[in-house]
């Protein structure tokens, strides 16, 4: 266990993500607390067991001693099995203190400290004055905020006429490509249990952004990264022909907590859209290529669709609980004169894998956690990058030419009357 075998290499890695070190130490005690609780809790059964050997061949007189005796050791094994209980509930919840280890090279720091690794084409620039995403959708007939907000409040929304077509286009061109790079089709539930929730390590800093259902116990996905990582939950994995991979096509919800006045206009961040999700079980030696592999048929979409883009390697303190490394791909949105992420990947690891007790077993060894990988490959908010960066001055939009198949063989995207 790597814990004991080496808590400052989880020291260090709580302290790049802006952690106390002082977690891991917790951890370790109640780790020792834990193990120290199940000896004695064995020990008294054995005694308790061997005893009622004694009890059953004793002679009659020495029966009622015994019997007394007896209650006592039972009384005893009662208690050392609520110790083991209380022991147990603390371990789990110091562990749930500790998050992934971060991945070598991974940049210490926060939401700031991130180092840019590529960038990909031109700043759009325009012989007019550029109109933002929502102004744009609205000359389409293809976003409805107001009666978003009417029926369900805000951050909520419609797409109508050319942007609900514009988005399934989207998705199904994702799900061309992931079909095509071997990604098996999935559309997941949308509601998963607590233990699928916590396993992926959405209900640490980050559970105010999980709706909860309290009368069923369920959470609302933000992503069908949770359900894909429950898929093969308790089991154990052939991974004899390759990666296990697949692509999740699901509405998502968050709740924005803590984002109370950012992106407030337009679709940016909004409390449900659509996503189309990888989802990729590999060894734990294969991940980092996986990870990879998935950036680049991310860009690539991107490219296609004349984005103009850059990939970041996330600081360490803005990996989210499960993740060792993430990268994040930002397009350039015009009217913001900033790069405003479209995709993210996360290498989670074995973090996932181990909280969810899922195996695979190398050619004549042991079962060991499988590495499980996640990234974006389509989702609502592609729209906004889309909209203001193939704007023309008449308030029409040009439709990129990978996405005209799914269009109807639409070129341009026309103001309505």
């Amino acid at each position: 266990m790597l814990l004991r075998d080496n808590p400052e290499l989880i020291k260090r890695s709580q302290v790049a993500r802006g952690e106390s070190p002082d977690t891991v130490d917790v951890a370790v005690e109640a780790d020792r607390a834990r193990r120290s609780a199940i000896t004695a809790f064995e020990e008294l059964r054995a005694a308790q067991n061997a005893h009622g050997k004694r009890v059953a061949q004793a002679p009659k007189e020495e029966k009622a001693a015994l019997v007394a005796e007896a209650k006592q050791l039972s009384e005893q094994v009662k208690q050392a099995q609520h110790a083991v209980t209380a022991a147990e509930e603390a371990s789990t919840e110091a562990f749930a203190a500790l998050e992934n280890i971060v991945i070598e090279g991974v940049p210490a720091g926060g939401e700031d400290d991130f180092i840019t690794l590529r960038t990909h084409g031109e700043v759009p620039a325009f012989s007019f004055e550029p109109r933002d995403h929502l102004e744009i959708g609205e000359r389409l007939g293809a976003i409805d905020m107001e009666r978003g907000t009417k029926v369900s409040g805000s951050r909520f929304y419609f797409l109508t006429g050319i942007g609900a077509r514009l988005e399934i286009a989207l998705m199904n061109l994702g799900l061309d490509r992931a079909l095509q790079a071997g990604f098996t089709p999935i559309i997941p539930p949308t509601l998963v249990r607590p233990e699928v929730m916590r396993g992926t390590g959405f209900l640490g800093k980050h559970a105010a952004e999980v709706y909860h259902l309290d009368d069923e116990d369920l959470y609302l996905v933000g992503t069908s990264e949770v359900p894909l990582a429950g898929y093969h939950m308790d089991e154990i994995l052939d991974l004899s022909r390759g990666p296990k991979r697949y692509a999740g096509w699901s509405t998502c919800y968050r709740s924005e907590a803590g984002s109370y006045g950012k992106d407030t206009r337009g679709i940016i961040r909004v409390h449900q859209f659509n996503k189309l999700e990888m989802f990729v079980y590999t060894t734990p030696e294969a991940a980092e290529a996986e990870h990879l592999r998935l950036v680049e048929l991310q860009e690539r979409m991107l490219q296609d669709l004349g984005l103009s883009y850059r990939v970041i390697d996330v600081a360490a303190g803005d990996l989210g609980s499960s993740a060792a490394r993430k990268y994040d791909v930002e397009a350039w949105v015009p009217t913001q004169n900033a790069y405003r992420e479209l995709t993210s990947t996360s290498n989670c690891t074995t973090y996932q894998a181990r909280r969810l007790d899922i195996r695979y077993r190398p050619e004549g060894g042991k079962t060991q956690p499988v590495a499980t990988l996640n990234g974006t490959l389509a989702t609502t908010r592609w729209i906004v990058a889309l909209l203001e960066t193939h704007q023309r001055e008449d308030g029409s939009v040009t439709v990129p030419e990978v996405l005209r198949p799914f269009l109807g063989g639409l070129e341009v995207m026309e103001p309505i009357a």
